[in-house]
């Protein structure tokens, strides 16, 4: 065991050592775009994250590299950008941005991604790319934020918005569209009262973690509904990678069956929300998606379509100034703030094809 620990040693040293002199050697490349250093991006994402990045000259950093090995390479462009996908172990890099006054923005999925999963590595037809914060962090500013506070919705944006969200209602289509389609009664059997739906997300997420003040886990949120609406049926779905165990549950589903029906056969978000008329979450994009088919949203966190009336809200944010229609949102966060592009050709779209293309 001792050997083999040192065995180890020498090996993270050596690939260090040659990092290094990899980075320190690399003649400079000349371009006329600014360079981006792409962090924390897995290596199934590099094939087609450049044609959503096209305005940058990119460069990806592997995953483990501490930023300080990066100094040589760093130095050779002085226009240059961090960018960072998802909020994960990111302190290093921000401190040294901060240090050096190097840009630092902020990547993740859009809010129609694919027809398959991400964890299956199926490449998404938008990416969010934010120069302030990230739409789900409700503790500092986005850009998605202030284009919702301070955007004049035009007529033609507003129209666009009530055509894609009947046509993705029509269709079907949600962010992700991996599960068949199912007779939703089959599942939850016959209406009899009001049904409420709580919808359960990966607990130790970020979206979590930086959209909710409180500590607050899914047997929570069963709970509260549970308690406020006595008279209710109240319908339970765990988070799929939960339930899988892609990803760690902190809160036990059975715990709650007393008070709710918890569902663990697959089922699309689109087919649960049938037949449901109050929405519980704590910022899932779910309760949005519920808000677009008519259905009342309760949101413990701050989600980035909270605060703006159209939700009720347990989590204040004061920054959020204006009273805003579900298109207002809508054209916001689907049509103005992502980027649109087929992952297999580079080629831009708008979410009218994306729509169509994820639908067929």
């Amino acid at each position: 065991m001792y050997v083999r620990r040192k065995l180890v040693k020498i090996v993270k040293l050596v690939l260090t050592i040659f990092t290094i002199c990899f980075w320190a050697i690399r003649p400079i490349k000349h371009t006329k775009k600014p360079v981006a250093f792409l962090f924390h991006v897995s290596k199934w994402k590099r094939s087609f994250l450049p044609f959503f990045l096209k305005e940058y000259d990119i460069r990806f950093v592997p995953f483990d590299h501490q930023i300080k090995f990066l100094r040589y390479e760093l130095s050779k462009y002085p226009n240059k950008v961090f960018i960072i996908w998802g909020y994960n172990h990111s302190t290093e890099i921000i401190q040294y941005a901060e240090k050096h006054k190097i840009p630092v923005y902020r990547m993740e999925d859009g809010f129609v991604r694919s027809k398959g999963l991400g964890a299956l590595h199926t490449p998404p037809y938008s990416i969010s790319l934010d120069k302030q914060g990230m739409y789900f962090d409700s503790t500092q500013p986005s850009d998605l934020e202030e284009l919702l506070n301070t955007h004049p919705f035009s007529e033609e944006e507003l129209s666009r918005a009530r055509d894609c969200i009947n046509k993705l209602n029509e269709l079907g289509v949600s962010k992700y569209n991996h599960v068949n389609k199912q007779d939703v009664s089959e599942i939850y059997g016959e209406k009899t009262k009001k049904r409420i739906l709580v919808i359960g997300q990966v607990e130790d997420d970020a979206s979590i973690k930086m959209g909710c003040a409180k500590n607050f886990l899914n047997n929570d949120l069963v709970r509260l509904a549970s308690k406020e609406n006595p008279d209710a049926e109240i319908i339970y779905k765990p988070h799929p990678d939960v339930l899988t165990g892609r990803r760690l549950k902190h809160s036990d589903p059975d715990e709650v069956k007393h008070l709710a029906k918890v569902i663990t056969e697959p089922l699309s978000l689109v087919d649960s929300l049938k037949t449901i008329d109050h929405v519980y979450t704590i910022t899932s994009l779910s309760g949005f998606e519920a808000l677009m088919r008519g259905i009342n949203v309760t949101t413990i966190g701050a989600p980035f379509y909270s605060g703006w009336g159209l939700t009720d809200d347990r989590q204040m944010v004061t920054r959020r100034k204006r009273k805003l229609t579900i298109e207002e949102v809508f054209a916001g966060a689907y049509l103005l703030y992502p980027r649109y592009v087929d992952p297999h050709n580079g080629e831009n779209v708008t979410l009218e094809e994306v729509i169509e293309r994820i639908a067929n």
